[in-house]
């Protein structure tokens, strides 16, 4: 299918074709008719891909911060190259699109095959959206009236928060596509509007619209116009739709609004607020979020959990069937908004006309029309619309030959290109959406991209599988891969409970009684095979006795609602990133764990900020602190190991220093090295050669399982290793 991205490094414009999406539970798959490009919020897009480095970096201070922290721990070379990566990943674009159900996932009522509905998918073909993000069409409209719905969400929610009552006076600063209807929608509310603008033919059209005005670009004066507007009295409210970085929007709008007046802001201004401006006329200020109530919450957005009506009466779905009805009723008209139409393969003409000096509003792409719902999504067609050849060759004559499952940040960025240069051959790179199986499938040289996880577990050529996906799906991919004969590499943790780990064990236990050759199981457990590491494991075993180890983590904090800290998606941190560092020094210790011990600090709700006590089979210990409420200036991991008078201490894996060994002081990094390379080379070449699985099995169950148990634990838990 056809999808249109931006290139956030150069800001040119793409159409790409890209693997289709597949049904998810709670989710609807839409067959796109038309969507409309909005003209603030994707302008302001394209305007920042085409800005240069310096103007990026002055738009956006906090992630400058962010790259100065990260290059105090990780180095600079490390930092510049997330950076470019970061850059160079396509942005989707779009979120005004209108279309036909294709399928419903499991748990969607509302939907069928064969509804028009509108959602905020992507300027795409086929988009996957969740259930509440979803309305139906009323019959009476056009799909190109009913692309406009998520806009005039938007310009409705704010509308919401200034709470218009019948006969009031307000003024819409910004007469773009949002304001015109704006203008419009407190028309509807009963509401007297003053419009004002630069352009002379928005403001003719707010005019149609039943709106007074100011043409800014005659010299018009919006305050002594707000003064004669409001009889003397002042505005009742402002709702600001302009897009600029000055602060002169939100000064003109306190100076024209009465007492106890209220000011919303929809747009995109700057925020240099006078408090004199406010504190004498007890101004309210508001900015308003998106489409309404819901929007950034992961339970609403993508687990479906509604809000009771009685008790928050307009959501976003709730708004886009206000604004449907709106339109069905001829109180809001969107015809004459649509200045331009393009077909989805000339997507790259819209944005040059966006950017450009000529006039627009409403731009609206179309696509191929439908003739049969369904027709084209079932059985051996919907498998090959989900999957796209990115070479002439799908051949892999490289060995292990390898399918990912999974292409984020870090399976993009770092963990294929380990594999790559571990020598593997790189088959199918798989992703929920397809947009990031289809960028890091071209650019580090895969045969093919898919949505369709079957295309690489059912693929007979592939005989090795990597997992990097959402900790929740690790241990149901791991357990289909094994079953499918396939050597599998999983990203930490193997699992997320007991039960999913005693279902991995079953899996395995069976293909040892059916099987001759066993495929092999790999967490990435990468920290062991830091150079560095494998330097203090030599060290170490010059030396008799027990050793104390003690590893401090400075996390860092993680929002509560981040999927990291959802115990039913990402476990909680201990379960997904602490397992690292209980591996770490079970591979130092060199015995097996006899005993742990979970203490947590003091109302840690979250349970990310706890030290964790090992004991070894040969009298060693471990101490683990695990924090999330420190500073970022302290070093991020620094491991310390103390035996027979003397200390080695590690920093971020890039400064190794002994204290008091015999022939060694230091040995320094010009770039942090936590292993990811060579844990990935030391697999591929187990699967090449034969080998048994770099880190043994009972290892990878010993460590997952008391990661979970210490997870699981209240404060002061004990517990001897079985």
């Amino acid at each position: 299918m056809k999808q249109v991205f931006q290139n956030l490094k150069t800001g040119q414009t793409e159409v790409a074709e890209v693997p289709s999406p597949g049904p998810m539970p709670g989710h609807v798959l839409i067959r796109t008719t038309t969507s409309l490009i909005s003209a603030g919020t994707e302008r302001m897009l394209v305007e920042f891909g085409k800005a240069g480095f310096i103007e990026k970096a002055r738009q956006q201070p906090d992630k400058v911060r962010q790259v100065i922290d990260k290059i105090r721990t990780d180095g600079l070379l490390p930092t510049v190259e997330a950076i470019f990566a970061r850059l160079d990943q396509p942005v989707p674009l779009g979120y005004c699109n209108a279309g036909v159900v294709l399928e419903v996932g499991q748990g969607v009522t509302d939907f069928s095959v064969g509804d028009r509905v509108v959602s905020n998918g992507p300027h795409a073909e086929i988009v996957r959206v969740p259930k509440n993000l979803c309305a139906k069409v009323p019959e009476v409209l056009s799909d190109e009236e009913a692309a406009f719905t998520v806009v005039g969400a938007i310009a409705l929610q704010g509308i919401r928060l200034a709470q218009p009552t019948l006969g009031e006076a307000f003024v819409v600063t910004g007469l773009g596509l949002i304001g015109l209807l704006a203008v419009q929608l407190l028309r509807a509310h009963g509401c007297r509007v003053l419009g004002i603008d630069m352009d002379p033919q928005r403001v003719r059209m707010a005019e149609q619209f039943g709106a007074e005005t100011v043409d800014l670009s005659k010299g018009g004066d919006p305050v002594a116009a707000g003064e004669r507007f409001s009889r003397g009295r002042g505005m009742d409210g402002v709702i600001i739709t302009a897009a600029t970085k000055s602060s002169e929007p939100v000064h003109q709008a306190a100076l024209m609004c009465r007492k106890r007046g209220r000011i919303v802001l929809v747009g995109v201004t700057g925020l240099e607020l006078s408090r004199d401006d406010f504190y004498k006329k007890e101004l309210s200020f508001q900015v308003s979020c998106s489409y309404g109530p819901g929007r950034y919450d992961p339970l609403y957005e993508e687990k479906g959990c509604d809000y009771p009506v009685g008790y928050v009466r307009w959501t976003e779905q709730r708004n886009f069937e206000a604004v449907l009805d709106m339109m069905a009723a001829g109180a809001l008209d969107v015809k004459p908004l649509i200045t331009h139409r393009f077909s989805i393969q000339e997507a790259g003409k819209a944005y040059e006309v966006l950017g450009g000096k000529e006039p627009c509003l409403g731009v609206i792409l179309s696509y191929p029309k439908i003739t049969q719902v369904g027709a084209n999504y079932s059985g051996e067609t919907e498998r090959q619309d989900r999957v796209v050849s990115l070479r002439e060759s799908k051949q892999v004559q490289a060995s292990p030959v390898v399918g990912f499952i999974g292409a984020g940040n870090y399976a993009g960025r770092v963990l294929i290109s380990a594999f790559r240069k571990a020598g593997a051959g790189l088959h199918t790179l798989a992703s929920a959406g397809g947009v990031s199986a289809l960028h890091y499938g071209k650019r580090l040289g895969f045969a093919e991209a898919t949505t369709d996880v079957d295309a690489v577990l059912g693929n007979p050529d592939i005989n090795t599988v990597v997992i990097a996906t959402r900790h929740d799906s690790h241990a149901d991919f791991v357990c289909r891969a094994l079953e499918a004969g396939k050597h599998v590499f999983v990203e930490k943790p193997l699992c997320m409970n007991l039960e999913e780990l005693d279902r991995i064990q079953d899996v395995y236990s069976s293909l040892i009684t059916h099987h001759s050759s066993l495929p092999l199981l790999m967490v990435g457990f990468n920290r062991r095979f830091a150079p560095q590491v494998r330097r203090i494991k030599e060290l170490l075993e010059g030396v008799e006795g027990a050793k104390c180890f003690i590893m401090t983590v400075n996390a860092g904090a993680i929002p509560a609602d981040h999927w990291t800290q959802d115990p039913g998606v990402g476990g909680g941190r201990i379960v997904g990133e602490a397992c690292h560092f209980i591996d770490l020094l079970r591979f130092l210790a060199g015995a097996r764990i006899q005993g742990y011990t979970a203490h947590y600090l003091g109302g840690d709700k979250l349970k990310d900020k706890a030290t964790l006590l090992l004991t070894f089979a040969d009298g060693s210990t471990g101490t683990i602190h695990y924090l999330a409420n420190g500073h970022k200036s302290f070093p991020k991991e620094r491991l310390e190991a103390f035996c027979g008078g003397r200390v080695l201490q590690l920093d971020n894996f890039r400064k190794l220093t002994g204290y008091g060994w015999p022939g060694f002081r230091k040995m320094n990094l010009w770039r942090q090295d936590k292993g990811q390379a060579a844990c990935a080379a030391a697999f591929v070449e187990a699967v090449r050669e034969g080998k048994e699985s770099p880190i043994p099995l009972e290892e990878l169950i010993e460590v997952s399982r008391i990661a979970i148990e210490l997870a699981c634990a209240k404060n002061n838990m004990q517990t001897e290793a079985n």
